[in-house]
């Protein structure tokens, strides 16, 4: 008996979180060579205001959602703590069920608040998925979604920089429960870490005080997750993300912050079996050579998470400059007027022969006493990407501003 899902279930898993746009051209196929993992939608921003600078945010200044970007920077928030709740429906043009939600929240502690526990959730749900029979007739209806929890810690270890590391419990299951012919498949878990560091200084510029700060954040270091009880494993998307950000005034209560992210994943490449030909002088000229690409297949899937980050290094087939074509870069300008009205845009490159994703973002901000809204808008720059028009909105509330509120309504 046949089964088939809407559009495919999961369309192949990361397709939904990725779909390249990429040229036809026999040459770019025969390149096209992006990184694979499990859970991809670990990568995808949550929140808006991150979102609305081309995806970025490991050195910009701290807020509510540092827990994705770099949770380090907690122990230099200005408030003592806050909450937010973003929310994300993805791949609009194409479906109009599947959407991220994420909730974070922070808490400053010790003297003069040189610590910070952080927590977040994140859930990303694929809708409702009918499975239906060769004949078309509805079997089953199934639930997917992927899932992630985290607790963190961070600590400023001088008067400029600090760490911070994220313990993670992850969970994804794609609702291969719920196609009869696939019993032994089943939801995959897994745990994971992350470790990052941030500096800000404050250099004089002329005779104007500015903020540069630095920062780094390798995510999502753990196991692997499999859906099939172990017979496959699949990577986690490790990633290692470097940024710099550069803040200055530009007139009375006016700043703008130039920031940029440089990311790698650090997952190793899978073997393609286009690169597992007989040499020309062989017999077999031309022909496949089977019994190596099916060793280094297996091989790929025994490799371990720690030995996969070091592999990442130097395992693409195209040498060192493939290995140049899997870094990608988001670059965002920041606005702000009196802390208060924030306008953003930045701009999302990835190599066309790893994915091919490039965009434009907008986005703008309102803060006042207690809460901020921020939205995020997605213009892509390929004519026929499906995650152009994709938006973001995100409320935060500042512990520091209700709890005024609360003193003053005391004093009345």
């Amino acid at each position: 008996m046949k089964y088939y899902l809407k559009s495919i279930l999961y369309i192949g898993f990361s397709a939904l979180s990725t779909l390249p746009v990429l040229a036809k051209s026999g040459n770019d196929v025969e390149k096209f060579n992006p990184i694979s993992t499990g859970v991809t939608t670990l990568s995808i921003a949550p929140d808006a205001r991150g979102g609305s600078m081309g995806d970025l945010g490991a050195a910009t200044d701290p807020d509510v959602n540092s827990q994705f970007w770099n949770p380090a920077k907690y122990p230099f928030a200005y408030s003592a703590a806050g909450v937010s709740a973003s929310y994300t429906p993805w791949l609009r043009k194409l479906v109009n069920d599947i959407n991220l939600a994420y909730v974070a929240g922070y808490w400053r502690f010790g003297g003069k608040g040189v610590q910070a526990l952080s927590a977040s959730l994140r859930y990303f749900s694929l809708g409702s998925v009918t499975i239906n029979d060769g004949s078309g007739a509805t079997i089953n209806t199934v639930n997917p979604y992927e899932m992630a929890v985290d607790l963190g810690y961070s600590r400023r270890l001088s008067k400029s920089f600090s760490m911070g590391v994220v313990f993670r419990f992850i969970y994804s299951d794609l609702g291969f429960g719920g196609i009869s012919s696939a019993e032994e498949m089943s939801g995959g878990a897994a745990f994971a870490a992350d470790i990052s560091g941030y500096q800000t200084v404050y250099p004089i510029i002329g005779r104007s005080e500015c903020q540069f700060s630095w920062g780094f954040n390798i995510s999502n270091i753990g196991s692997k997750v499999s859906y099939d009880n172990g017979t496959t494993n699949a990577f986690l998307p490790t990633n290692l993300r470097i940024g710099f950000s550069f803040l200055f005034p530009i007139y009375d209560y006016n700043t703008l912050a130039l920031n940029l992210d440089i990311n790698k994943l650090l997952v190793p490449a899978a073997p393609r079996q286009e690169d597992y030909r007989f040499d020309e002088d062989s017999e077999y000229a031309g022909a496949y050579d089977t019994e190596s690409y099916n060793q280094a297949l297996q091989d790929y899937y025994n490799t371990g998470p720690i030995a996969g980050i070091f592999k990442s290094f130097h395992d693409a087939p195209g040498g060192w400059k493939e290995e140049l074509e899997e870094i990608y870069a988001s670059f965002g300008l920041e606005y702000a007027y009196n802390h208060r009205f924030f306008v953003r845009t930045g701009y999302y490159y990835e190599n066309k022969y790893k994915g091919n994703r490039q965009y434009a973002t907008f986005g703008v901000g309102f803060s006042l006493y207690v809460f901020s809204i921020d939205a995020a808008y997605v213009v892509a720059t390929k004519q026929s990407s499906p995650l152009d028009q994709t938006m973001r909105f995100t409320l935060s509330f500042d512990m520091d501003g209700i709890k005024g509120l609360g003193n003053k309504r005391h004093r009345r």
